[in-house]
């Protein structure tokens, strides 16, 4: 008969958000987030701070990373009006990613999950990251 072992589970490894957010795989818009009305802290990963801060030639064009933080966080804000889900919501604004051409919805997601000390926070991601 095989016997299930009660002991807590050895942590192999851990990765802390702070260490995410030092290290710069997670970004911190909490600033910007509590303006927009958001109550938890708010962060992007890599990926996302990548669409958000504007080329040279976006920001010849008018783009700039406030603005397009600010238009991400609007469109969660509706979202999340709008969702059945209490931890989480998919979404997608429309980024300008070339002057030439019209603006394109990115797939995103947010995520509300504890933050390193149990306290609610607020994740943005690229559909597929995790």
């Amino acid at each position: 008969m095989n016997e299930i072992n009660e002991e807590k589970p050895e942590i192999i490894f851990a990765y802390t958000r702070k260490e995410a957010l030092e290290d710069g795989e997670l970004i911190d818009l909490s600033g910007l987030a509590k303006e927009a009305g958001f109550k938890y802290p708010v962060a992007v990963s890599r990926s996302v701070y990548e669409i958000l801060e504007p080329t040279e030639e976006l920001r010849a064009s008018g783009q700039s990373f406030t603005g397009r933080a600010w238009d991400m966080l609007s469109v969660l804000r509706w979202s999340l009006r709008r969702s059945s889900a209490q931890d989480r919501a998919s979404f997608a604004p429309l980024f300008l990613m070339n002057p030439r051409k019209s603006p394109e919805p990115v797939n995103l997601w947010a995520v509300c999950g504890p933050g390193d000390e149990a306290e609610p926070v607020i994740t943005i991601m690229i559909q597929g990251e995790d």
